[in-house]
């Protein structure tokens, strides 16, 4: 009998306020793809950590090619072939690429040596990423390439993928897919964590549902359809969404021929953009990471002011010059990809974090600065915690110790919470589970049919053509026209994001 490649036996960790994981047994054999499915704050990423040393577990045991193991850290768990790809990415933002990676690498080769290995890995496997160019300067998907690159080129025998397709485009998905299949046919075993439940029937031969830390089932994917497997992560099927036909009211949000030189050489210039959104509507925006959809948000959301006079506008007022602070008091409320870092300050509890966009709790005396009112606060980020299902310790727990998913679910419902006029998302579901997404994209609808104009960035197109009434395709800097969901396609959408679009004869056909 063939030994198995990685062996996990009565897994267990608690922490003060949750038990993470609890007896938690999972097999992998030489070869196999194994997805670990659950929804958010169900232990996954914890599990995960365990195998690759960054967390210790409390009990249980673990065997690697037969042999009991004490992994004690991320460097021991490489010197046993095990790689992972965290979902929330480490990296440097001030370090180049090829030093980042360098960096995760044993130093038998030289720097030179390790910028020519990632050239030659990211071309064999359609990684396109410049090993020169700084981590700040990268969009979040660049940043899934670079982690995805550093991994493949330890060679590993387990490889351990967290989330890895959140942010990327369906064409890149297909690449990774190739990747994958071919580690996995030269025996490399694959341990694979997504929310997609379309790629693990597709990508994966054995699967590990965990409810609650613990084990709820085991089964083979491809042999499930996507209902039972909801079934056994939450308990029941995802609500399907109702999108009902309405009139678009008065515009909410025009952009007038934005035109941005990028503010680094590794940045995106954007290029005479046009851009409505009107009340009671849902624009999307598509495009592969990395095509101006950074600095198109940075620009929309006040971090970038550069605009010139007059062509970002909020219902008649020029906004262009407007820091966010400014435009919040205009009702522009907005979500922004990173969720760590700029969503949220990582150490920060949930209470304090309400307080970066919300300041209902702060009370305004005329000649001091304003007192905040703690009770009142902690009741409020309390409400959100319980609206929005969001798994955490109440409103102490820091950004930090919530699951990816969890932490956007927060976020989100802080932002919406404050009845937006103009609400601005981008990768409003990313590494968020099927239950979550479904009740995220219900309550951008509810806010698009009580009157609000929303904006949504996404490289999921399943999304967009959920969400969205009108969509539009960002690429090289450029917005292509917008076309109605109901006249879009996938191949057409695909075809505009190489650039490939016809220029509409007036600029009022931009706005649909």
């Amino acid at each position: 009998m063939t030994i198995p490649r990685l062996q996990l036996t009565g897994i267990t960790k608690a922490y003060p306020a949750v038990i993470a994981n609890s007896e938690v047994s999972l097999t992998v054999m030489p070869g196999e793809t194994h997805a670990v499915l659950g929804e958010n704050g169900a232990g996954k990423s914890t599990l995960m950590k365990i195998i690759y040393g960054s967390i210790k577990p409390d009990a249980g045991q673990i065997m690697v090619n037969g042999k009991a193991v004490n992994i004690r850290n991320p460097k021991e768990a490489r010197a046993l072939g095990i790689s992972m790809v965290f979902q929330h990415f480490n990296l440097f933002d001030t370090m180049t690429v090829a030093e980042n990676v360098w960096l995760g690498l044993d130093k038998s080769e030289s720097l030179v040596q390790v910028t020519a290995s990632i050239t030659a890995k990211a071309a064999e496997y359609g990684l396109d990423i410049d090993p020169a160019r700084p981590v700040h300067t990268l969009s979040v998907g660049e940043m899934q390439r670079v982690e995805i690159i550093r991994a493949l080129l330890t060679n590993p025998k387990v490889l351990i993928l967290d989330e890895p397709t959140s942010v990327l485009t369906p064409q890149a998905v297909e690449k990774l897919f190739v990747v994958l299949k071919k580690l996995a046919s030269e025996g490399c075993s694959i341990l694979y964590i997504s929310h997609k439940l379309h790629e693990i029937r597709e990508l994966c031969n054995a699967c590990t549902v965990l409810r609650g830390g613990k084990v709820t089932g085991v089964c083979n994917p491809s042999q499930e359809s996507n209902a039972s497997l909801s079934r056994m992560m939450i308990g029941a099927e995802p609500p399907q969404l109702e999108h009902r036909a309405q009139a678009a009211g008065k515009p909410v949000l025009t952009l007038k021929s934005l035109s941005l030189p990028r503010e680094d050489q590794f940045g995106v210039d954007l290029d005479g953009i046009h851009l409505q959104v009107r009340a009671g509507e849902v624009v999307g925006i598509a495009g592969v990471s990395g095509n101006g959809q950074k600095e198109l948000l940075y620009a929309l959301s006040g971090e970038d002011c550069r605009a010139p006079k007059g062509s970002v506008s909020m219902e008649g007022i020029d906004v262009s010059g407007m820091h966010p602070g400014g435009r919040r008091k205009l009702g522009l409320h907005f979500v922004p990809e990173e969720r760590l870092g700029r969503g949220a300050v990582p150490s920060l509890s949930l209470a304090d974090n309400l307080l970066l966009t919300r300041t209902e709790s702060i009370s305004m005396p005329r000649f001091a600065g304003g007192w905040i009112r703690v009770k009142q606060l902690e009741e409020h980020a309390a409400r959100i915690i319980q609206g929005y299902n969001v798994k955490a310790g109440g409103p102490h727990a820091v950004a930090r110790s919530l699951s990816g998913g969890n932490l956007q679910k927060f976020i989100v419902g802080r932002e919406i919470d404050a009845k937006p006029k103009l609400f601005i998302v981008s990768q409003p579901t990313w590494g968020v589970d099927v239950g979550a997404a479904a009740q995220i994209r219900g309550e951008i609808l509810a806010l698009r049919d009580a009157g609000c104009a929303v904006l949504v960035v996404s490289e999921e197109l399943d999304e967009l053509f959920e969400v969205s009434d009108r969509m539009h395709v960002i690429a090289r800097g450029r917005l292509s026209p917008s076309v109605a969901v109901a006249d879009a396609t996938v191949e057409k959408i695909g075809e505009w994001m190489s650039g490939l679009w016809q220029q509409p004869t007036a600029v009022g056909a931009q706005h649909g």
